[in-house]
């Protein structure tokens, strides 16, 4: 899997919580939220995760950042073992990955102007002392994502959802990051500022040669802006291919059953396509069934599926699936 052109390059990634009972908080087992995960991004690109809610897309990008230690596993940045470094060496390349939350309400603090949470970054990794030149950065970054210089000495509660996010953007870039996990950027945000701050995180992405992991539950978002799609179920991956290789051709069971949800704003499509319905719900992350995570769910799974997990396998064209029936 190593390649000078892959910025990140997960290999066996796994982030289990312990679960505690009795009165000595005793560990009676683990939440397996990232089970085994591996894949890579190639520089300039984006990998967009998706999955259901709870499947363990944004634990799988904190623990690559390296804000939760994963239990095990390796995660190399630009050919750095991340799990390896001391926190000195961590918060110096901590400088080139950053994130950009999902609240755009909770994640900028409400008595900060924005001039000063976008500028934060600047004084924490001593790129900058307060002065003109960091006021000249502010409205630098400010400018980038579309918002007034004037705007800085304004505070949270001021703007708009679609604003706010775009604060929070310039904060993940001011200091020049060449790696930014989007952890559902766009999911709290109305339809029509959707894509005005997709459509700014592409322009982004090409001017500043940025390199995203763009983690999400909508398709049709993750279509538009990724390169690579990595399917996720129950903290396992279960396919990853070039976009338009996934929508135009899903072969796992569970990539299919997402994409039949997926609406289509004609409506004849819409009636003609068969809608794939998954009996039962999803097995708990603390005792997921043996074999295939999915097999409870599949209507595909024969007796190898429920005895044998499947290994992600490349079955032609970096086109990866794990499955026994493919």
């Amino acid at each position: 899997m190593a390649s000078n052109d892959h910025i990140i390059e997960v290999e066996n990634l796994k982030m289990y919580f312990p679960v505690t009972a009795g009165v000595m908080q005793r560990r009676v087992a683990d939440v397996k939220a990232v089970d085994g995960v591996s894949f890579y991004i190639k520089k300039g690109q984006t990998l967009g995760l998706v999955g259901e809610s709870g499947c363990g897309k944004t634990t799988c990008g904190r623990a690559i950042l390296q804000l939760y230690k994963p239990t095990s596993g390796n995660v190399q940045f630009e050919g750095r073992e991340l799990t390896k470094l001391s926190n000195k060496e961590l918060r110096n390349t901590r400088r080139n990955m950053q994130l950009i939350f999902q609240d755009p309400y909770a994640s900028l603090d409400p008595r900060m102007t924005a001039g000063d949470i976008v500028g934060e970054p600047l004084i924490v990794h001593n790129m900058v002392k307060k002065g003109n030149e960091y006021k000249d950065q502010v409205n630098e970054v400010l400018r980038m994502v579309d918002l007034e210089p004037r705007m800085a000495e304004r505070y949270p509660h001021e703007f708009s959802g679609g604003q706010r996010q775009r604060i929070g953007i310039a904060r993940a870039l001011a200091v020049r990051p060449s790696f930014i996990v989007c952890d559902e950027p766009v999911s709290a945000l109305d339809v029509s500022i959707q894509t005005q701050v997709i459509m700014l995180l592409m322009r982004l992405r090409d001017e500043l040669n940025l390199t995203y992991l763009f983690i999400a539950h909508d398709l049709s978002v993750v279509r538009y802006i990724s390169d690579q799609v990595a399917v996720m179920y129950l903290g396992k991956i279960m396919e990853i291919t070039s976009s338009d290789e996934l929508y135009d051709h899903p072969l796992h069971p569970y990539t299919q059953a997402l994409l039949s949800a997926v609406p289509i704003p004609d409506p004849v499509v819409d009636r003609q396509r068969k809608r794939i319905l998954l009996s039962g719900d999803v097995p708990s992350p603390v005792n997921p069934p043996l074999g295939c995570n999915f097999n409870p769910r599949c209507q595909m799974a024969i007796d190898i599926c429920r005895e044998q997990e499947p290994e992600l396998r490349d079955i032609g064209g970096e086109h990866f699936v794990s499955c026994h029936r493919i």
